[in-house]
């Protein structure tokens, strides 16, 4: 029987117009937001408090905690608040309603990786390392950029 070792099936995907949820509004959950922002996702930030920056992006913001009532028909979710149980109930959330999500403290728990990515005109390249190394697909990321 053959096996097969990957996890994650690599994809580039239009999001253009379509409902993404970001928990969270710290450095990550911002970075995260600006890159959906900037892939046309229609972007809802649900978080008790946020990064000011997040204000100017055109994202709709919720002041207040995650409820799975959140998930209703979005297609990504991305769980980025610094409470590891919060980000745990969001990953069995998203489960349990068929919602793809990215856990950014938990690779383990994750429907989809968001790689290292290096963009020049029409090429893309995308770096992952499964979750396993962020500073190593990040370093590699930076050296593609050098010889790009």
């Amino acid at each position: 029987m053959l096996q097969f070792g990957l996890r994650h099936y690599p994809i580039f995907i239009d999001l253009k117009g379509r409902p993404v949820l970001v928990v969270g509004a710290g450095k990550v959950a911002l970075r995260k937001t600006r890159g959906l922002v900037e892939a046309g996702a229609q972007v809802t930030v649900v978080a008790p408090e946020w990064e000011q920056e997040l204000e100017s992006l055109p994202v709709r913001l919720v002041h207040r905690r995650f409820r799975a009532s959140d998930l209703a028909g979005v297609m990504l979710v991305f769980a980025a608040t610094d409470d590891r149980l919060a980000n745990h109930r969001i990953a069995i959330a998203a489960k349990g309603r068929g919602v793809l999500a990215n856990i950014a403290d938990s690779p383990e728990e994750c429907d989809f990786l968001v790689p290292a990515r290096v963009q020049r005109d029409n090429l893309e390249i995308a770096v992952s390392t499964g979750g396993a190394s962020p500073r190593l697909a990040a370093d590699l990321r930076r050296k593609l950029e050098e010889i790009l």
